[in-house]
């Protein structure tokens, strides 16, 4: 089992500056604990994530940390133009040593592609456009592409990443129809909401991953995450008022754009109930040792290889986000390497 971390980096009670220092600290971190990778989202016009641009805060990561990988979960294609994609991809592998996990997607919010001139609706045939020529730039030293939306020919491209082909790619999935795309091209994935629908994913995908790599040694397993809010204190009660304060908080900046639109959304995988998010498992939260035998669970229900952890959130201050994380680092982690956790 390897652990990883999600950041919407959504807004807090702290300035700018400090939330940012904060969450550098944050990484230091999961740097000097062996998290394998940290993840931050992309978000526009709204408090749910203040990384508007991933490769700007992903430039500062690789510079206070030495191990962990990084990587935008996910770059929205639909709203830059695939050539600075493709040079920001090679600049930020290059810089932190060939550490860069490339998450790439359409984009989730029709009012933040609204900001950009992009109509959500048919934004699709834009997306893979983009995504075909981000691959082909990171693979060639010339591009020429004749699409709908994008027409190159003979573009030169002068920087390349550390990473062959490519960095390690990564997309968000919540539906098994779009496994065998995944699969097939050894594509990481990510979920979020109940560990139970997750498991109709994750065993999909092991089953096309051995139709299609079964004879060949030379390919492991791609990572399969499940994403958990986490929080841990020195009592059970301590730790349900942190983390319902957080959640309450985190979901206020998640509906933010919708609402404001007269449009909040019904149907996310997460719900906006805290204490139905906690009952499916989506929240964990309580001692280390509660936390432990919550994470076992989940991890039965959904068959994932990787948990994406989220212990700094909404209005979590950072010695909250802190004490949860090194607990975790300390208490729960080892546990699960040396497979003593039951739930």
């Amino acid at each position: 089992m390897k652990f990883g971390v999600f950041d919407h980096l959504d807004r807090g009670q702290v300035n700018l500056t400090d939330h940012f220092e904060n969450r550098l600290k944050l990484a230091e971190i999961y740097d000097v604990h062996d998290f394998h990778a940290y993840h931050i989202a992309e978000h526009h016009g709204t408090p749910l994530g203040m990384a508007c641009s991933p490769s700007v805060f992903l430039a500062a990561v690789a510079q206070r940390t030495k191990k962990l990988r990084f990587g935008p979960l996910v770059y929205t294609l639909s709203l830059t133009h695939p050539i600075r994609i493709i040079e920001e991809v090679c600049m930020l592998d290059q810089m932190s040593g060939g550490r860069l996990e490339l998450g790439i997607g359409r984009g989730s919010s029709p009012y933040e592609m609204g900001y950009f001139g992009v109509n959500a609706e048919n934004s699709g045939k834009l997306y893979i456009e983009s995504f075909d020529v981000v691959m082909m730039g990171l693979k060639n030293k010339m591009i020429n592409f004749e699409g709908e939306h994008f027409h190159f020919k003979n573009v030169p491209i002068e920087l390349e990443c550390i990473q062959k082909p490519t960095p390690p790619i990564w997309y968000g999935m919540s539906h098994p129809q779009a496994v065998p795309w995944a699969a097939q091209n050894q594509v990481n994935i990510v979920c979020n909401g109940p560990g139970a629908p997750v498991k109709a994913i994750t065993d999909r995908y092991r089953e096309v991953w051995s139709d299609t790599f079964s004879q060949d040694c030379g390919h492991s397993e791609p990572l399969m995450g499940l994403g958990r809010h986490i929080v841990i204190a020195p009592t059970h009660t301590q730790a349900y008022q942190l983390a319902k304060k957080g959640f309450d908080a985190w979901y206020k900046s998640l509906q933010h754009l919708w609402r404001a639109n007269g449009n909040p959304m019904t149907k996310y995988s997460i719900p906006e109930d805290f204490d139905a998010a906690y009952r499916g498992g989506m929240v964990l939260l309580g001692t280390a040792q509660d936390v432990a035998e919550q994470l076992s669970g989940e991890i039965d229900k959904s068959g994932v290889n990787y948990i994406l952890t989220r212990f700094a959130f909404g209005d979590l201050s950072f010695d909250e986000s802190k004490y949860s994380l090194e607990s975790f680092a300390h208490e729960v982690m080892p546990l699960f390497s040396s497979s003593e956790v039951s739930a």
